[in-house]
């Protein structure tokens, strides 16, 4: 079992009822067509509308925010246009004191590293 301290679990809690209250449905124009092929991948099952997607795959769940590739500089990271958003502020706290699986992605092939999917070359 895993400790977390009261003030990070609370933070975790408060972040997670801001974003439930200001959640936006605008997807990043890629998240469907990854969410698309990942459905046609075997033994692979994903849920939308979670902040954005939950993939499941060998009896564990991951956590995935697909960003659009135009959004992301060369090193990984977000670019940020004028001050951060109050959703992108929550995004970043998520990232740092999630528990649990939670990965900012662009592409399908991060997704299939991160879950450790050997893909065969016929899909």
């Amino acid at each position: 079992m895993m400790f977390i301290w009261p003030d990070v679990l609370q933070t975790m809690i408060n972040v997670e009822r801001e974003m439930t209250r200001y959640h936006r449905k605008k997807n990043d124009l890629n998240q469907k067509t990854i969410v698309e092929k990942l459905r046609k991948l075997p033994g692979v099952g994903v849920q939308v509308d979670h902040d954005d997607i939950l993939v499941g795959y060998q009896g564990r769940t991951y956590w995935f925010e697909v960003k659009n590739p135009d959004k992301v500089t060369k090193d990984g990271k977000i670019q940020r246009q004028g001050p951060k958003s109050m959703t992108q502020q929550k995004q970043e706290a998520l990232e740092m004191l999630w528990p649990g699986h939670y990965q900012i992605v662009w592409t399908l092939e991060q997704i299939l590293e991160a879950i450790g999917y050997v893909r065969n070359e016929n899909l």
